[in-house]
């Protein structure tokens, strides 16, 4: 493989990512132990989403966007994402697209709070979005902004809870 192949598949890349820390959760012995934290505790710095008694990593919002318009556009999709991060109070770390031939596009708006992605079939007006945030983020406000980016007033959305039970299974921060 030469140094241009290697580039493609992105290996040797820098990342910027750092060792894994592997200590944390764990008490200084050496048995393993986990340390058990109050996962209810508002003053947490985890980012995890506190509501009703219920603890859960984030807000995963399923989005079809029917009948819409414009979604074989890159630039208006670039556009709905950065939208969406604004609207919502997340924060945007990398937007990529991919234009498809003869139609559709592919993309993904990497968030320090998750994730927006996106797939589409501009033939038949059809958007699938997912939008999931953590922390602060307010993830439902992204329905509206869809829904005047593609020109549409058909938006359906599923909500999932990410982590549901699970971190407060686990008891610790991951």
């Amino acid at each position: 493989m030469n140094d241009a192949s290697l580039f493609q598949l992105g290996i040797g890349l820098e990342t910027g990512a750092q060792e894994e820390d592997t200590a944390r959760g764990f008490t200084p012995a050496n048995d393993d132990t986990i340390l058990t934290r109050d996962v209810l505790d508002e003053n947490r710095d985890d980012h995890f989403i506190r509501r009703d008694g219920a603890v859960f990593a984030g807000t995963h919002l399923i989005i079809e966007v029917v009948n819409g318009h414009g979604l074989d556009d890159e630039a208006r999709i670039q556009r709905a994402f950065r939208a969406c991060v604004e609207t919502c109070g997340a924060t945007l770390l990398h937007i990529h697209t991919h234009k498809f031939s003869p139609q559709g596009v592919s993309g993904v708006a990497v968030l320090a709070e998750s994730h927006i992605s996106v797939h589409t079939w501009p033939e038949i007006g059809y958007g699938a979005f997912d939008v999931f945030m953590c922390g602060e983020a307010r993830p439902w406000l992204a329905v509206d902004v869809l829904k005047s980016a593609f020109g549409t007033t058909d938006v359906r959305v599923k909500e999932l809870l990410r982590g549901e039970g699970v971190v407060l299974e686990a008891g610790i921060a991951a």
